[in-house]
């Protein structure tokens, strides 16, 4: 049974009447003069923290879309053009909708971490209690300025609650000062945050999901990887390895499952509830008790009769796994764990695929598995309920990144092993030394075959296109629009989002990416 770690914080208004302050505190409110006292004040506020994470924008619903729609392992026909918009690189400033909720709900994140580091230090607590609490912050601030840097580019710094209204508007900063405040945040964190909640003591003890010391090294070295700092990278993502306490699971499948979730392979990972909070669907805004911790991606991602089918894979991503067959001759296990397709005995939620799809156009699509309830626990994602967590970062991911490292150097012979150990959970042969013979160029390559593989539907593969410089190069370009003609509408700049136009209007001097 998952235990919850989201609570949400009420605020206090002044109210003012006939030019005379009104010095009554309502008991029933909280302020920030009387709520950060104790102990308990501190995990409450950093539980807080986290709950932006579970918002419409964010991974409740937004941000896989945002993050996976773009790749050439993903296409949308949605009727919703705040979803198919997204691939087509079609969207624009005259219409927020996804995007722009994602823009508010990373900075509603960013407040709440502030609020946390500017009083947090002033209580008289436990001292590792407290380390614990100013980590998370720390981190979970370097998570949502992780996101804005990396999907909007030049965005507003804030790293303190504004004190007056003139504190709401922060300048601009530039992508590269934006990479600074993450890794800064990153290296807080790390030097403040457990390996693990397990035999410590305090309100937080025992919980899982929460950040760790290693979920901060992990997302330290992929930024470092993101600006092509491969040594500084490589470094973080082997002190992960070396932490001793991660693995990957002997089955890929249960990477994406209610019943295995917070396993040896998580890093980080965003918790949903169906039994945690209320039962109101919450979408954005400030939550309240009231609203259900449950995530929309599954009937978002759906399939037909059972979802909205508002995200698929491409056909291009289908065939990827063809390519390579396994130790005994099988198909690689992880396309049955991503993608519901017609083949003989194939059941979706509880049902034949044959039968249900039978006469129709569906019978020969693909449509999404991973992070579906589709095993039969659920007749359909109409409830829109999903209780599955959303990982943010497993091992394979630390162990690929860091094989990425050491080729980016040319040290192909020392990055094979890490490369093997994935393929080898997936039952594909050993190919260690050949790896190990290939020029850095050769495993590059190698790589971005192995990432798509492991990582379809998990948002990674449109970052790694774009850090592989792939959109500037006009062979990979062209290769890109033969597997996914969404990219036909690619133009340079498209690869950020717009900054949402209220914040132009409203913040003096912010200026819009160039290619809107």
């Amino acid at each position: 049974m998952k235990r919850t770690i989201i609570i949400f914080m009420a605020t206090g208004l002044l109210i003012t009447a006939c030019g005379k302050k009104l010095e009554q505190i309502n008991p029933n409110a909280q302020t920030s003069a009387t709520f950060w006292k104790t102990g308990n004040d501190a995990v409450q506020g950093i539980n807080a923290a986290y709950a932006p994470l579970l918002l419409d924008g964010a991974y409740m619903r937004f941000t896989p879309i945002l993050l996976d729609v773009r790749g050439d392992d993903i296409r949308s026909n949605s009727p919703w053009t705040a979803i198919s918009g997204v691939g087509k690189f079609a969207l624009g400033t005259g219409n927020a909708d996804g995007y722009g909720w994602a823009f508010d709900e990373y900075y509603e994140g960013v407040f709440r971490c502030n609020q946390v580091l500017d009083n947090v230090p002033a209580i008289d607590m436990d001292s590792d209690l407290k380390n614990r609490v100013l980590g998370q912050a720390y981190f979970l601030r370097g998570l949502y300025f992780f996101h804005l840097v990396n999907m909007f580019g030049n965005v507003a710094l804030p790293t303190s609650t504004p004190q007056s209204k003139a504190d709401f508007y922060k300048k601009q900063a530039t992508q590269q000062e934006g990479w600074q405040q993450v890794i800064a945040d990153f290296k807080a964190a790390a030097d403040l945050l457990p390996v693990s909640y397990v035999g410590i003591s305090g309100a937080d003890a025992g919980q899982v999901g929460r950040a760790t010391k290693g979920a901060a090294m992990g997302y330290l070295g992929k930024a470092y990887l993101f600006n092509k700092m491969y040594p500084e990278a490589g470094e973080q993502f082997k002190k992960v390895i070396d932490l001793g306490v991660y693995e990957l699971m002997p089955d890929y499948k249960d990477n994406f499952t209610e019943s295995k979730e917070n396993n040896a392979e998580s890093i980080f990972e965003v918790q949903f509830s169906t039994t945690a909070g209320g039962t109101d669907l919450g979408w954005q805004g400030i939550p309240t008790s009231t609203w259900a911790k449950t995530s929309a991606r599954a009937i978002t991602y759906g399939a037909p009769n059972f979802g909205w089918t508002d995200v698929q894979p491409t056909m291009s991503a289908f065939n990827e796994y063809m390519q390579e067959k396994t130790v005994d001759g099988g198909t690689d296990p992880r396309l049955d764990a991503t993608m519901f397709y017609n083949k003989p005995g194939e059941t979706i939620y509880g049902q034949l695929f044959a039968q249900v799809y039978a006469n129709s156009s569906y019978l020969n699509d693909i449509f999404c598995r991973k992070y579906e309830n589709g095993d039969g626990n659920k007749a359909n994602e109409y409830d829109w309920k999903s209780g599955i967590n959303e990982r943010l970062m497993r091992y394979s991911d630390i162990l690929l990144m860091y094989a990425e490292c050491l080729a980016q150097q040319s040290q192909t012979a020392q990055a094979a092993p890490y490369i093997q150990q994935v393929r080898t959970r997936a039952k594909l042969p050993d190919i260690t030394s050949t790896l190990a013979a290939m020029t850095k160029d050769q495993m590059l390559t190698q790589l971005a075959h192995e990432r798509l593989l492991e990582f379809c539907l998990e948002g990674h593969r449109f970052d790694d296109i774009r850090r592989w410089g792939w959109l500037e190069d006009p062979t990979k370009l062209a290769m890109l629009k033969s597997r996914d003609p969404e990219f036909d509408n690619y133009k340079p700049g498209k690869e950020l989002y717009p900054i949402p136009q209220g914040e132009i209007d409203n913040n003096p001097g912010f200026e819009q990416n160039d290619a809107y």
